[in-house]
């Protein structure tokens, strides 16, 4: 039976099971609009994931989008015809939104990478609830700066956008890991092939006109200043460039490495080494594999994490042992390997001595107690079926539990799952990632003084110092 989402988010018991429970998370803020009645919300960045998956799955909880945002007015004018969005106000500038939007209840950020820590900063110091694309930060700094900020907000409703950790698989999987089934876990691997932005290229000479609409300055914010280029950057390439985004490792180190992290406690790594194809560019490498080593610690030996990105680069085939999607992630253990997908939303256990992986209805799997608190299952009542496998079902009225949880913790019901401060800290690891390949050298990291150890050129990257304070928050 369907459950109606005012019910749904006028229960109060569902605060007690919504925190990790090997993390310490900030209460949410009980909203000032009851919680059986639509929350307000405005949308900063009006780009594809804006507009193709965060709108649609906040529009199918029944919230209310009263404000979007983007430097670019064709990106609002195409916003704007969709169906939540059509009487939406319509802002050029962040800031004026926040100044002038004071009633919302929270914000959606889905700008590029080199804008979100400048907009949430605004928009938690302007009390709002937020939900922040992945990756959060641009740069180590930038990681250290949001977590310190989402602590100093702790009534305040934080999401990143990892949604696979929301799911049944994800939550299956961080219980199959820490139950010990699968016996110390030594690496793990994550995998990703290449994707259609620029790489292993600097960018190229001369200029174009700049669509009318657009505020190229203003896109530009705080990096370094460059001329347009038609389709090279904006909209949807950026990704690929340093000075915006930091490619593959920054597109996915919050899904793929999520699970590791979280389940293994691994805190930061102490070593970082990149190798591959057309490093020494202005954009992400054609190829590359990233090595991160992290101490053991407690009872846990020591972990090595690979990223694999590239075309043909999957990991070792003693690891995988048989053919591989393009995509993935696996925790080896010395008693059996866990396959949970590029996004952790999977539980494939395959166990020592056996030759395939099977799911998580299987009984040496199924009698793992459970620990964490299920959306999927125990409010929006997915597949059972499904759910037995470790799948993620992908359809119901409420297609992204991770969105509804997010909801759920603006209206003070609720704890997110991934509040910044988690966060940020699997975005660091990532950010790492991104300093090896630019330095093209190993990295020895100490983790207390935020330093590369012998690398004072590193500091740049670590710490940039913005190119222009103009259109950062006061």
């Amino acid at each position: 039976m369907e459950i109606p989402v005012s019910h749904l988010l006028s229960r109060r018991k569902f605060v007690h099971s919504a925190a990790l429970a090997s993390a310490a998370l900030p209460l949410a803020a009980a909203a000032q609009t009851p919680p059986d009645k639509p929350l307000t919300f405005a949308c900063i960045g009006m780009g594809g994931q804006m507009r193709g998956y965060l709108v649609p799955e906040l529009a199918k909880l029944d919230q209310q989008i009263v404000a979007i945002c983007d430097v670019d007015r064709q990106q609002l004018e195409v916003a704007r015809q969709l169906e939540p969005l059509s009487k939406a106000r319509v802002y050029a500038d962040y800031r004026d939104l926040l100044t002038k939007e004071t009633g919302v209840d929270g914000v959606i950020i889905g700008t590029p990478d080199h804008w979100h820590v400048p907009i949430c900063r605004a928009a938690l110091q302007a009390g709002k609830h937020v939900y922040c694309e992945k990756p959060l930060a641009h740069s180590v700094a930038e990681c250290r700066a949001l977590e310190q900020l989402a602590l100093a907000h702790p009534n305040l409703a934080t999401q990143t956008g990892n949604q696979g950790c929301s799911t049944e698989g994800f939550r299956r999987s961080f219980e199959v890991v820490r139950s010990g089934l699968l016996g110390p876990i030594g690496e793990v691997h994550v995998w990703h092939p290449a994707h259609g932005w620029p790489n292993g290229v600097d960018r190229p000479a001369g200029s174009d006109p700049i669509p009318e609409g657009l505020d190229w300055d203003f896109w530009l914010g705080s990096a370094p200043a460059r001329p347009y280029k038609a389709g090279i950057y904006h909209p949807g390439n950026w990704r690929g460039w340093y000075d915006f985004g930091g490619g593959s490792i920054a597109d996915f180190c919050c899904h793929g490495f999520q699970l590791a992290y979280r389940a293994l406690d691994l805190d930061a790594p102490t070593t970082i080494e990149a190798t591959g194809t057309d490093l020494g560019h202005e954009s992400y490498p054609t190829r590359c594999t990233i090595r991160y080593d992290f101490a053991a610690k407690g009872a846990r030996p020591p972990v090595k994490v690979f990223f694999h990105s590239g075309d043909n680069n999957p990991p070792p085939q003693e690891v995988t042992r048989g053919a591989v999607s393009s995509t993935g992630c696996m925790l080896v253990g010395s008693e059996g390997t866990l396959s949970a997908g590029l996004w952790n939303t999977d539980c494939q256990v395959r166990l020592k001595g056996a030759d395939e992986f099977r799911g998580a209805d299987q009984p040496e799997v199924a009698r793992i107690e459970k620990t964490q608190p299920r959306i999927d299952t125990e409010t929006l009542k997915w597949d059972p079926a499904r759910v037995a496998k470790g799948e993620r079902p992908r359809w119901s009225k409420v297609n992204n539990s991770h969105m509804f949880e997010w909801v759920l913790a603006c209206a003070g019901n609720a704890k997110t799952y991934s509040p910044f401060e988690i966060g940020a800290r699997i975005t660091e690891v990532g950010m790492l990632g991104v300093l090896a390949l630019r330095m093209q050298q190993r990295i020895v990291w100490d983790a207390a003084t935020c330093s590369a150890v012998g690398l004072p050129a590193a500091d740049a990257i670590i710490d940039p110092e913005p190119a222009t304070k103009k259109y950062l928050p006061a």
